[in-house]
């Protein structure tokens, strides 16, 4: 079983209704704030591999910039496609830091 990794400072998290790309063990990963919610998520767009951490929140989704694909932040579905989902990562913020289980 995996051990929680270190994302980033609580301070590093995104803006109410950002994301942001962070480089972890030589893995994108996407940091989204929705709805004050911090979701983190694989950053590789299952689609066609686009960079998500670089992507936009529209309606509550998380949207890739190369096609638009949509996915919930909390389950990694998409609507448009449910054979192209995005992983979710167990994430938690302790002791300051965000942490997820790669």
């Amino acid at each position: 079983m995996s051990d929680f990794v270190r994302i980033c400072s609580q301070g590093e998290l995104p803006a109410a209704g950002t994301v942001k790309e962070f480089l972890v063990e030589g893995r994108a990963i996407c940091v989204a704030n929705v709805d004050s919610a911090i979701c983190v998520l694989d950053g590789t767009c299952p689609h066609e591999g686009g960079p998500l951490g670089e992507g936009s929140i529209e309606g509550g989704k998380i949207v890739c910039p190369w096609h638009a694909y949509a996915f919930d932040p909390r389950t990694g579905a998409n609507e448009e496609d449910p054979e192209v989902n995005a992983t979710v990562l167990e994430a938690k913020v302790e002791a300051g830091e965000l942490r997820a289980k790669l």
